[in-house]
């Protein structure tokens, strides 16, 4: 499996398509949204982590990419008469998916140090970036359950449309407190919001809400559901 899970990074870290759209677009949208108008310390930190975990749900989502081409060209015909059991090539494509979240996240974090002057302990660096690393895991089931289920051409309009959709509604772009009382509350129910309370929490000083991590476990409960029935649908159909 091992062996499986470095194939996968490599090829994934060799797409020029990733590394634009998964790390340098994250990069460039922070440092523009950052540095237009008044200079705000509070508002470059609290986007460095909502762009940071833009990038980190978008490569997550990624993952799903992969799995769909696979499909196509029969690549996961050849895996199933392997040794490997089904759960080694889900998990072993989770684990893909929880490696390449770290490049958007490290660099973001970095553009908002040493560009942006962000200034925090060492201690709430390292935390936000794990949190970050963490709570990426349910965005990487439903990009898996996506690629699962979809066509490879369907699963980039669907990756897409969640990426985009979860990063506005959970505030990753712009800040919540902008938005109405209904759209507000909306948003308070997204996993992409409770994903950002991890690192903006650390940020300001003090642990995660326990709320927080109640619902973006429900989330992960809910999207690992959705990926372990997409894979049973894919099996069926190749």
């Amino acid at each position: 499996m091992f062996d499986y899970l470095r194939l996968e990074v490599r090829r994934t870290l060799r797409d020029v398509g990733f590394v634009i759209g998964g790390i340098a677009m994250p990069v460039l949208m922070y440092l523009l949204f950052t540095n237009l108008g008044a200079d705000d310390g509070s508002w470059k930190t609290g986007a460095m982590v909502g762009m940071a975990g833009y990038g980190a749900v978008g490569s997550a989502l990624n993952t799903g990419g992969g799995v769909a081409e696979d499909r196509a060209i029969g690549w996961l015909r050849q895996l199933r008469v392997t040794p490997m059991t089904p759960r080694q090539v889900v998990v072993g494509r989770a684990l893909t998916g929880s490696v390449t979240v770290l490049p958007a996240i490290v660099a973001v974090l970095a553009a908002g140090g040493l560009v942006n002057g962000v200034r925090l302990a060492a201690w709430q660096w390292a935390s936000i970036a794990v949190l970050l690393w963490l709570g990426s895991v349910p965005f990487t089931l439903l990009g898996l359950g996506n690629g699962y289920r979809l066509t490879g051409q369907t699963t980039g309009v669907a990756n897409m449309a969640c990426n985009l959709g979860l990063a506005v509604l959970g505030g990753l772009w712009f800040p919540v407190a902008l938005f109405p009382d209904w759209l507000r509350a909306i948003s308070a129910c997204t996993p992409t919001y409770r994903f950002a309370q991890l690192g903006t929490s650390v940020a300001e000083g003090h642990a995660p809400a326990l709320a927080a991590i109640a619902v973006l476990t429900l989330w992960l409960l809910a999207f690992g559901s959705y990926a372990v029935l997409s894979y049973r649908h894919g099996a069926g159909h190749n």
